[in-house]
């Protein structure tokens, strides 16, 4: 058996960590959860990464200064969206591709896909190749 390309292999960690996204579809958004109950949006991110044997820092801001930065032509499902303020990320979530992507996005609300909705304010990063 052939071993993976690099692009293979970047592919298939991105449908693993959309596919360990997507599988929290409707868990609730709790402060400071990881799962696999509950999330909030770096627990998700970090949730996510694990199942493609990527380990991530905790928090938002942290996954933010770890990432590596991508343009958003450069970006693929898989990759980070960092919502920043100044040079402070508050929120974070696991691309899909076609400006969309898996988060928890706040208290009372649970996982799920949603279209980016600021365009302007969102950063995105890259774990790893």
């Amino acid at each position: 058996m052939a071993s993976l390309s690099p692009a293979q292999a970047a592919l298939l960690r991105g449908k693993l960590i959309i596919a360990a996204a997507s599988a929290q579809r409707g868990k609730p958004y709790r402060r400071g959860a990881a799962g696999p109950t509950a999330f909030d949006c770096s627990g998700l991110s970090g949730y996510a990464y694990r199942a493609a044997h990527i380990s991530l820092p905790r928090t938002a801001n942290a996954q933010y200064r770890a990432a590596r930065p991508v343009s958003r032509a450069a970006a693929r499902p898989g990759d980070l969206v960092f919502w920043v303020h100044g040079h402070h990320a508050y929120h974070v979530a696991v691309y899909a591709g076609a400006g969309r992507v898996w988060h928890a996005p706040k208290p009372g609300d649970r996982v799920r896909l949603a279209k980016i909705w600021n365009p302007r304010e969102v950063r995105y990063g890259r774990i790893g190749a």
